[in-house]
């Protein structure tokens, strides 16, 4: 199994509308980074946790925890001229933008802060705290993922 961080603005989409959706299932849509993209496309697999992560909010951090429901297939909004995230250079028979499906699994009592996650010496290899790092997508080594969901459930 595989372990991700994901970013979203909660005034967007955040866990509370992953939450109230039905079946509690999105998709991962308008990933436009293609170093993001190649995760979403090439590793991220069914039933892979996530970490969902609120960014340009009051409270950035992580809010909650999914599943990957679906592993990547194209992105539908590539394709829709209507849509903000159109690219006229994609095809359906080349498709250049990729997504997931996410469930929901849990959302935290409060926000893990991001200030708490650099203040933590065993959490020093994630995108999340190094700089220069503002991927949407980010893989989680296994021994960080349980680091964190101790301190999102005030077990350590």
């Amino acid at each position: 199994m595989g372990y991700w961080l994901f970013k979203t603005e909660p005034d967007t989409f955040g866990i509370e509308d992953l939450k109230h959706r039905p079946q509690q299932t999105e998709p991962w849509d308008g990933v436009r980074n293609y170093q993001a993209r190649n995760f979403l496309r090439d590793s991220v697999a069914l039933n892979d946790k996530v970490f969902i992560y609120h960014s340009s909010c009051k409270e950035v951090g992580i809010a909650g925890v999914a599943k990957v429901s679906r592993a990547g297939y194209p992105d539908e909004t590539q394709f829709n001229p209507e849509s903000a995230y159109y690219d006229p250079k994609a095809s359906r028979d080349n498709p250049r933008w990729y997504r997931v499906d996410v469930t929901f699994e849990q959302q935290f009592a409060r926000v893990l802060p991001l200030s708490t996650i650099k203040a933590t010496p065993a959490i020093h290899e994630i995108g999340l705290v190094k700089k220069g790092h503002r991927l949407s997508v980010m893989p989680v080594s296994a021994e960080e993922w349980q680091i964190l969901m101790n301190m999102a459930q005030g077990k350590q």
